[in-house]
């Protein structure tokens, strides 16, 4: 029987994949590029055509039969799955490093360099120039044992990362809350309370039965009137995966934590750099940690007395202390009343059909395309649909799987991810395709969907990241898309997208009441609005502990005793936090982004990348926001262009000059 990882179809065949297919796909496409290298330089392969064409097919080979493999276990995980992507994370990584450690490979690629590098285009040699720096990352000159170390250290830090984000999942999905006093969920929301009333009767329990994710997690912070049922949530959310809480030690990530910080500084050493925040930044924008760090401080002097005047303001309105678990709760009755807004009573009129509808209309006016869905593409879960993306001629340009809803055995939060990346290269030719996942309250009965303008945010930040992939018109896949775009500049296009669900000219589209189909009332948008700026130096000082404690984390690492941890989390409040947690608050325990994802050393991008996104987006508030001129600009200029230029060159071509901070402080209100 054919094994449906290895096969040519167009996209994955997800009925037919089964764990038992994945350990040996993978041993088998390793093995053949393993043949393949060993022959182009036994070849003496030194060309574009001869050496890096090949090399790219196959491993845009090998990345489309991995891609479902990955997803699949974030978002229909399983015991059977997880143990097969377990086994092959050593292998990949094995592999990857082995490649980067081949020295006869770089002196191929260097060659390619010297004797082609005038006559290539600027995406080849681009190309050339990341698989040089990377061979220089993976430490090709390194003496046999240290290399030999490298690669251990790598293998071990991708099974410790994975280990990592599977605690944080059982841990969520291990917490719930059955209720049977009406009392206790007085303030939540309708949709909220059917969801867990459903719940409850799915598994034979009278009340109602409150799981721990995301929407319901939200719904209860901000809404819920009895405080003991917000810090009951409060204390199983900022508890998962530690030594403290509901489940205390069950799933402890404080020991792979330790491990993980040592693996990265002991790899960042081992080929010349201080510490891993050093060796992040290799890849990054931003030049050195000092530059990364005074970012963060210019931006604290901003948001720091303006947050503390929030929550002193915020306190004076409840009329006492708060404490962690009462500042949602307080700051939603607050902005209702100052502004009459509140995100509950906005869900009605963001129904998500009609968000989609009109969040497709945008992308048409701004980029010529149009959004078609395909339900003749296999799915691999109910609530997953497809959309073909179609170019102003009609011609395909790619396509995306939509999985809005949160569900048990699903990773939480929101993202993108490549299922296919763009070729046209030797003979091979694909179209790009995109994973856009987020986790918003399921529909209930025969009602959709409805969103808070919160998750419109979040869907249309999503899509910016799809489309960036969606659109690249670059030819080779390591850096078409979002590949090779410095991960500090990788938001520009997610969170320039964000700024288009808070205008006059988009909202009407996106908005519909889910009953009457009226649009929403002009004085609901306009203070809709006026809430943008609400709390915006709190908000700024959470994204600046999360970015400060991540890089400092790094930067400041010392192998030996054990990691400051919690210390350097502790004086990172200390320096910019006005909201200070109890003392059981085990936070880093289920920082995804950073002990398991692709943000270590690097969380500082979102913010870093939202000067670039307000400043792009101050070009269409000059021009108007659907101005085809600008809007021309910035799809060639940025989201063709993908990551086959410096992305400097690229922000500077669309803006004419350089980066300024001032569109962001505006943005925020935090002008003087």
């Amino acid at each position: 029987m054919t094994n449906p990882l290895l096969t040519d179809a167009p996209l994955p065949r997800f009925q037919e994949i089964a764990a038992s297919h994945v350990e040996p796909a993978v041993r088998q496409l390793l093995e053949q590029n393993r043949a393949t290298i060993a022959a182009l330089l036994e070849a003496g392969a030194d060309r574009w055509d001869t050496l890096v064409v090949p090399i790219e097919r196959m491993h845009h080979r090998l990345a489309r039969a991995w891609s479902p493999v990955g997803h699949l276990n974030g978002v229909m995980n399983s015991d059977e799955l997880r143990s097969a992507y377990n086994a092959c994370l050593p292998l990949l990584t094995a592999y990857h490093t082995e490649l980067g450690q081949n020295a006869e490979l770089c002196a191929a690629y260097q060659r390619v360099a010297d004797r082609e590098g005038a006559a290539l285009g600027p995406e080849q040699r681009k190309v050339v120039e990341n698989a040089l720096r990377d061979f220089r990352l993976a430490g090709v000159s390194l003496p046999p044992e240290r290399k030999q170390r490298f690669g251990e250290v790598m293998e071990r830090l991708a099974t410790v990362q994975a280990k990592f984000d599977e605690n944080v999942l059982d841990a969520t999905n291990a917490w719930s809350r059955h209720i049977t006093d009406e009392r206790e969920i007085d303030g939540l929301p309708a949709n909220t309370v059917r969801r867990a009333r459903d719940a409850a009767s799915a598994v034979g329990q009278d009340g109602w039965l409150l799981t721990l994710d995301a929407p319901t997690y939200q719904a209860v912070m901000t809404h819920a009137t009895g405080e003991p049922l917000r810090r009951d949530f409060y204390e199983a959310w900022v508890t998962r995966a530690s030594d403290r809480g509901p489940h205390a030690g069950q799933w402890d990530n404080g020991p792979l934590m330790a491990e993980i910080l040592a693996l990265r500084h002991e790899a960042a050493t081992l080929v010349g750099f201080a510490s891993f925040a050093e060796y992040s930044l290799a890849t990054k924008m931003a030049r050195d940690p000092a530059e990364v760090v005074g970012f963060l401080q210019q931006l604290a002097r901003v948001g720091r007395p303006a947050a503390e005047r929030e929550f002193a303001e915020l306190q004076q309105f409840a009329g006492r202390p708060l404490s962690a678990w009462d500042v949602a709760f307080y700051s939603e009755r607050l902005k209702n009343e100052r502004l009459q807004v509140s995100e509950e009573a906005l869900r009605p009129y963001f129904p998500l059909p009609r968000v989609l509808a009109g969040l497709f209309t945008v992308l048409s006016r701004l980029y010529g395309v149009r959004i078609v869905a395909n339900p003749q593409v296999e799915v691999y879960h109910a609530d997953v649909r497809y959309f073909d993306v179609l170019d102003r001629d009609g011609s395909p340009r790619g396509g995306f799987f939509l999985d809005l809803y949160a569900r048990p055995k699903k990773r939480g939060g929101a993202w993108m991810d490549e299922c296919v990346g763009r070729i046209q290269l030797g003979g091979a030719s694909a179209l790009p395709i995109a994973y856009l996942v987020c986790n918003f309250a399921p529909p209930v009965g025969e009602q959709p969907s409805l969103l808070t303008h919160h998750d419109v945010l979040t869907l249309f930040h999503e899509f910016g990241h799809g489309f960036h992939h969606l659109l690249t018109r670059v030819s080779v896949p390591s850096v078409a898309g979002i590949n090779g775009v410095p991960w500090d500049a990788v938001e520009l296009p997610s969170q320039f997208m964000e700024n288009f669900a808070w205008r006059d000219e988009v909202l009407p589209l996106i908005s519909a009441h889910v009953e009457t189909g009226e649009p929403l009332p002009h004085e609901m948008l306009a203070r809709l609005q006026a809430s943008r700026t609400f709390q915006a130096g709190m908000q700024t000082v959470r994204q600046l502990e999360f970015a400060l404690f991540d890089f400092r984390l790094h930067a400041e690492y010392v192998p030996g005793p054990p990691p400051r941890i919690a210390e350097t989390l502790a004086e990172v409040r200390d320096a910019v936090a006005v909201v200070r947690p109890p003392e059981f608050n085990r936070f880093p325990h289920s920082f995804q982004h950073v002990f398991a994802g692709g943000y270590a050393a690097g969380y500082y991008s979102y913010k870093w990348a939202e000067v670039l996104s307000a400043d792009a987006f101050s070009a269409f508030e000059e021009c108007g926001v659907f101005d085809a001129a600008t809007a021309r600009r910035f799809l060639h200029s940025i989201l063709e262009r993908g990551g086959s230029r410096d992305a400097m060159e690229a922000f500077v071509e669309f803006r004419g000059r350089k980066p300024e901070i001032e569109p962001l402080i505006r943005q925020m209100g935090l002008a003087a």
